[in-house]
Parts: C-alpha cells; sequence; structure tokens
C-alpha cells in the first residue's frame, strides 16, 4: 500500500491515504454531505445516498487495478473525508478510468490536484499508461483540474453534454 501524505491546504494538515475497506461509514457520510450539484457531477445524476454494496465497492479496491485516496482531516477527534480520487480497471490491462470528487467547502483550494498527482503516481508504479475520464461538459471545475493535469480534452462522440479526459503516463 501507498504510504500516508501530510500536505497543508488552506492553512490545514490534511491527510491523503489509502482507503480502506474500513472506511465505508466515513465515504457514506462524504457523499451524503456533498451538495446536489457536486453529486450530479459525480455520479451524472440525482444522487442522494449510495447503497451499502455500492459504498462497500467504492472502499473495496486491490491497490493495483483498482485504487483510491482519500482526504481527510481531524474533526472532534475523528476521521473525517473532504475528498477522494480513483481509479478503476478498463478493459485494457494499461488504462484505468479516474474520478476526483472534493467536498464543497474544500473546492478551489488546490485539493484535487493533490489527490491526482498521488493517483497518477500510484497509476504509473502499477503500469497504467492511460487515464481517462467521462465528465459532464458543463463541469468547469474538471475542466480547470484537467488543464492543471495537463489533461487532453475531447468532446464524447456518442454525447454532446460529456467531455473525455485523457492523460498519457
Amino acid at each position: 500500500m501507498q504510504p500516508e501524505s501530510h500536505p497543508m491546504i488552506d492553512g490545514e494538515r490534511v491527510t491523503i491515504r489509502p482507503i480502506r475497506i474500513t472506511d465505508t461509514e466515513m465515504e457514506a457520510d462524504f457523499i451524503r454531505r456533498l451538495s446536489p450539484q457536486t453529486k450530479h457531477f459525480r455520479f451524472f445524476g440525482g444522487v442522494k445516498e449510495l447503497s451499502p454494496a455500492e459504498v462497500l465497492h467504492l472502499c473495496d479496491v486491490d491497490g493495483k487495478h483498482s485504487m483510491a485516496f482519500v482526504a481527510t482531516v481531524r474533526r472532534d477527534s475523528r476521521e473525517v473525508e473532504i475528498g477522494v480520487s480513483r481509479y478503476a480497471p478498463n478493459s485494457r490491462s494499461d488504462v484505468r478510468e479516474i474520478a476526483v470528487t472534493v467536498a464543497d467547502e474544500w473546492q478551489d483550494k488546490g485539493l484535487g490536484t493533490v489527490l491526482m498527482k498521488q493517483l497518477i503516481e500510484s497509476a504509473r508504479c502499477n503500469g497504467v499508461r492511460e487515464l481517462y475520464s467521462i465528465e459532464l461538459s458543463d463541469n468547469a471545475a474538471m475542466h480547470a483540474l484537467a488543464k492543471d493535469l495537463n489533461m487532453s480534452a475531447h468532446n464524447d462522440p456518442a454525447d454532446p453534454h460529456q467531455t473525455i479526459y485523457r492523460l498519457q503516463l
């Protein structure tokens, strides 16, 4: 497993670490706290919360084919998730689909970039050659993040409301 890191973001110490199977309650709480707009961009629809099985699936990564990093802070002596980046398998062994979600109050502070750089490094170490994400075209935050990471952007030929971002590693 990857080690933890502890960057300072907006004056606060944040822990970036691999997600654990035991993080299901924290992950479910994170998703519940997202605004409707953030949920819309992450899940492409009106998801209020995920089923326990769906949350368990998000927390069950093998560290090679699938990986996720959570960003957490301490609140009232407990760990609270404020962001997550992840990749999931694709039909090609050297390609992974990615997603990143940042809690509303932590957006526009560089957390998404920190999470994605950790994910990119993990992908490289595991022989991944390409990362991609399919996003709603009006997701300005993802567009800015993709630009910051030097990802290419192309209109999705199957859906004009979506953009495909790609990063060659």
